[in-house]
């Protein structure tokens, strides 16, 4: 197992828990760094909270933002927010609102952070991590509920999430994709939901996003619904309707 995969959290969270996470303010899942060399300065911190106000004003009309601010290396945060590309511009700003102030009260002294919500992704570093896949933070979802046939299941599910990968990676400028399938027992669909930070490149972000469908596939096997939410991309996967738009 790689140290990438150590230093993931894995979240085996009850379908109620979640939907309660998922429509209140609570977060998904949020990270400080805990290092001394992570300490921020007065200086970092002044640039950081301007920063953040810049990007969550950018943010709501295309989705996503992303920049850095300060006069030196030693005191440059570098920060992105990304929405859901089935949210709102005004779901988004909220979202981008309320991430940055419960980041700061939640890391108040840390130079790397990263939070996110069912709408929106916020995630800020004193290096520069734009065009790079984040390995470190990945958080897992699941559905508590098992199907009956889960080989088969995996396999649509698979293939639904791969279809939806290559779509997000190379077909969309949000990278971002969404879809449906039938899947052969009785009445039942499938839905799923692939989306990367824009600043991967369309072949980092098929990467990232093939990454994610495996790991699902092997945490998640069997269950009904499951989600990964990383610093880099998402991939989602449910047996009912969730697509805000």
């Amino acid at each position: 197992m790689s140290s990438s995969r150590l230093t993931s959290s894995l979240y085996l969270l009850a379908f109620a828990l979640l939907l309660q996470n998922v429509l209140g303010t609570d977060p998904l899942f949020s990270r400080c760094s805990s290092t001394t060399n992570s300490t921020a300065t007065s200086s970092y911190k002044t640039s950081l909270n301007v920063l953040m106000g810049s990007i969550n004003q950018l943010a709501p009309a295309e989705g996503f933002a992303l920049g850095s601010l300060g006069q030196n290396n030693l005191d440059r945060p570098y920060g992105l927010v990304l929405c859901r590309g089935d949210v709102s511009p005004s779901d988004c700003r909220t979202c981008a609102v309320i991430a940055a102030r419960e980041i700061r009260k939640s890391c108040p002294n840390s130079k790397r952070a990263i939070i996110a919500y069912d709408n929106c992704l916020l995630k800020y570093s004193d290096n520069d991590f734009f065009g790079q896949i984040d390995e470190e933070n990945k958080f897992y979802l699941l559905n508590v509920n098992n199907v009956s046939n889960p080989v088969l299941f995996t396999e649509k599910t698979i293939e639904l999430l791969s279809q939806l990968a290559t779509k997000a990676s190379y077909n969309s400028k949000k990278l971002y994709a969404a879809g449906e399938m039938d899947l052969p027992e009785g009445s039942m669909k499938l839905y799923g939901m692939t989306h990367c930070t824009r600043d991967l490149s369309s072949a980092d972000c098929k990467k990232c996003l093939d990454g994610a469908i495996t790991d699902l596939s092997r945490v998640a096997y069997g269950k009904e619904g499951a989600r990964v939410v990383g610093g880099s991309c998402m991939a989602i996967y449910e047996i009912y309707p969730f697509v805000k738009a």
